[in-house]
């Protein structure tokens, strides 16, 4: 073959799998775009319609229980082993348990997580897990709003009807496993997708998430003196930000002015939010999520033999408030739920 038939064809060939790949990647109208920063400075939030109606299904909100009141005697003193709940009236308990079972083993029943001939029992993995669960869930709404604010947060707020929260994360992991891509291990990033399909790390939930390393771009000296902000480095972060910013269904811009990405002045008050947010997830998979590893079964295990974590997505699943805002946890003042004392 002619050599310069031969670079023609390659071209030819590059540019049509380019177009192969805009065609899949990119959105067709209509697109709604909403200003959220001041006029000029790119900070406009833009949506798909197609897209928010798949959310709006996702984040459907199911109708709480009635309340049956404080009155009457404590869970504590009419049932066995009841270690987080027993100050709370056998009503409430009743009703709660019965709401736990609807948001996180409506097709399992109460046998998800206990022996039926023996409720008191804790030999089943599960009802220590979710006994250590619903402590977590009162550590969020009550120590944690500086994130969750006083919307809070219910079982259902993870679980969605599901024994296993659809999106939790192990060690080492990220990779998407549905491109249909056979890989390569020659030491370098693919693309994954956490890092929105992108050749960036593929597991930014470890170093951000669970540990506690710098999250920065831009270096704070002038000199490589104590510089680690790094090219390496920068990829890290991008990967944490496309995560967060495909969690919440939302632009940089949402917490970022772009005209200075670093400067705290100009961003907007949501990146406060996030800030206080990266470190509830890293003391959640820390003290409780971490922990749990000893209890459960090894099916239950990621590769490297850890347990089970979160991350932005399993709130947050695709929309920038978990249930578009809408508080279950009000009408739950048993998790730490509802007003300020």
């Amino acid at each position: 073959m002619n050599l310069g038939i031969g670079v023609s064809v390659a071209l030819a060939l590059a540019a049509t799998a380019s177009v192969g790949i805009i065609a899949v990647t990119t959105e067709r109208p209509p697109i709604e775009g909403v200003q959220r920063g001041y006029r000029g400075t790119g900070m406009e939030q833009v949506y798909n319609p197609r897209t928010l109606a798949a959310l709006n299904v996702a984040n459907k909100v199911p109708i709480s229980l009635p309340s049956l009141g404080t009155a009457g005697p404590r869970a504590g003193a009419v049932y066995k082993n009841v270690q987080v709940l027993g100050d709370i009236s056998v009503g409430q308990f009743t009703r709660l348990m019965v709401s736990i079972t609807n948001w996180v083993s409506p097709t399992q029943g109460c046998a998800y997580c206990h022996n039926t001939a023996n409720m008191a029992d804790d030999s089943l993995y599960t009802k220590v897990v979710s006994r250590r669960m619903l402590q977590m869930t009162q550590h969020l709404n009550i120590d944690w709003r500086s994130h969750v604010a006083e919307t809070g947060v219910t079982c259902y707020t993870c679980h969605r009807g599901q024994p296993v929260p659809a999106n939790i994360w192990f060690n080492g992991n990220g990779s998407d496993p549905t491109s249909g891509v056979t890989q390569a291990a020659l030491g370098k990033n693919h693309p994954s997708t956490p890092a929105g399909i992108a050749s960036l790390p593929t597991d930014p939930y470890t170093p951000f998430l669970e540990q506690a390393n710098e999250i920065r771009v831009v270096s704070q000296t002038a000199l490589p003196t104590g510089d680690r902000q790094s090219i390496k480095q920068t990829d890290w972060t991008y990967a944490l930000m496309i995560h967060m910013s495909n969690s919440l269904g939302v632009n940089c811009s949402y917490c970022h002015n772009s005209r200075s990405f670093t400067d705290w002045s100009q961003s907007s008050p949501q990146r406060v939010n996030a800030w206080y947010g990266i470190r509830m997830v890293r003391d959640l998979n820390n003290t409780y999520l971490n922990p749990l590893r000893v209890n459960y079964p090894a099916n239950r295990l990621g590769a490297q033999g850890d347990a089970p974590k979160v991350n932005c997505t399993t709130c947050h699943i695709g929309v920038y408030k978990p249930l578009f805002g809408v508080s279950m946890a009000k009408d739950f003042p048993e998790l730490g739920g509802g007003p300020r004392p």
